[in-house]
């Protein structure tokens, strides 16, 4: 998904619409994660940005956009920019010494 948010609207009040997009991007991010798995692969990761314009898009992590969300929020922004795009992910197996 890569999308600019439009945060104005004539009838819609200003934290409804912010309900909104958060439950978009819940919604994308929940649609990625049922679609099948390629062959070796062990889970969908997601590369994610978030800022104010396309150009102006910082990388942050799957866990943090709902903070920016509110950070926008909170700075009354008009509109903002996200882009969340399945990766595939391998996990890693953990090292343990031997006592």
């Amino acid at each position: 998904m890569k999308k600019t948010f439009n945060l104005t609207h004539e009838k819609i009040k200003y934290p409804r619409l912010i309900e909104s997009v958060k439950s978009e991007v819940r919604k994308c991010i929940k649609r990625n994660r049922r679609r099948e798995l390629p062959k070796g692969v062990d889970f969908w990761d997601f590369e994610c940005k978030f800022g104010v314009t396309e150009s102006e898009a910082k990388e942050v992590h799957l866990a943090e956009i709902d903070k920016h969300i509110n950070e926008a929020e909170k700075k009354e922004l008009k509109s903002f920019y996200i882009e969340i795009l399945p990766t595939n992910g391998h996990r890693q197996k953990k090292f343990r010494q031997n006592k």
